[in-house]
């Protein structure tokens, strides 16, 4: 008889069904990938929209936001919706009680939207060197912590939603909110673009910080840490709300 998989084993194996679950799904390729992909080439090339870079291109000046965006796109609205989905299904309580156990089950989503992630800035950032893209390089580095404290808050949120709400709700509040942050978080345009209010309160939330953080690696080489604080801040309060409200099935 064989030995039973070690938990890394394991944790492995949910982080290659997440991720390729994301992958092989159209719809969802296309929210991650290709949507992305299509709205970086459309602020870049259609000039009639006005945009403040503060004299920055306009890819150099998009880029970093759109990958903001593409992190959200994966991190929250797709894992919100597949979780929710899974947990309707009995899914998620049928591999909760496997030797993977809870911890592992969480483990496996957050490292399989990672991985989805890797395939994005890929897929985006070779698109924007394609159109003229010049980051900064000493702020790639900075640009990854970034992402992953980025990863962290919304997948906190996503975790948050799915655990709560039925899954059709889960479907329109996804969508809906995702689109409100794009729009009006500060992803895409900076949160002191936005009009009246709304250039503070992007600010303080995870959409602005992790847009912010974007800008300013990619662009300044340097690391906002008020940025840092609400990503973290956000990731611990959404995280806990999550360990105490999330419902397996």
């Amino acid at each position: 008889m064989s030995a039973p998989a070690s938990t890394r084993r394991r944790v492995l194996a949910q982080t290659s069904f997440e991720a390729r679950a994301i992958l092989r799904n159209g719809e969802q390729l296309l929210v991650t990938i290709i949507v992305p992909v299509l709205v970086l080439v459309g602020l870049t090339r259609v000039t009639g929209i006005e945009l403040d870079t503060g004299g920055a291109s306009r890819i150099d000046f998009l880029t970093p936001g759109i990958l903001a965006l593409a992190v959200m796109t994966t991190s929250f609205t797709s894992q919100a919706i597949a979780s929710s989905f899974d947990r309707r299904n009995g899914v998620l309580r049928l591999l909760s009680t496997t030797p993977l156990g809870r911890g592992g089950l969480l483990a496996g989503k957050v490292l399989g939207v990672l991985v989805v992630e890797v395939v994005q800035v890929v897929v985006i950032g070779m698109t924007a060197l394609l159109l003229g893209w010049h980051p900064d390089l000493a702020g790639i580095a900075l640009a990854m912590v970034a992402i992953v404290l980025g990863t962290a808050a919304f997948t906190s949120l996503a975790l948050l939603v799915a655990g709560t709400l039925r899954a059709e709700a889960v479907l329109a509040v996804a969508n809906l909110l995702l689109l409100v942050l794009a729009v009006a978080g500060g992803v895409i345009i900076p949160a002191s673009q936005l009009p009246g209010p709304m250039a503070h309160i992007a600010l303080l939330l995870p959409s602005g910080a992790l847009g912010e953080a974007m800008r300013e690696t990619l662009m300044h080489g340097v690391l906002p840490g008020w940025s840092v604080v609400v990503l973290v801040g956000w990731t611990a309060a959404l995280g806990w709300g999550a360990s105490r409200l999330f419902r397996w099935h």
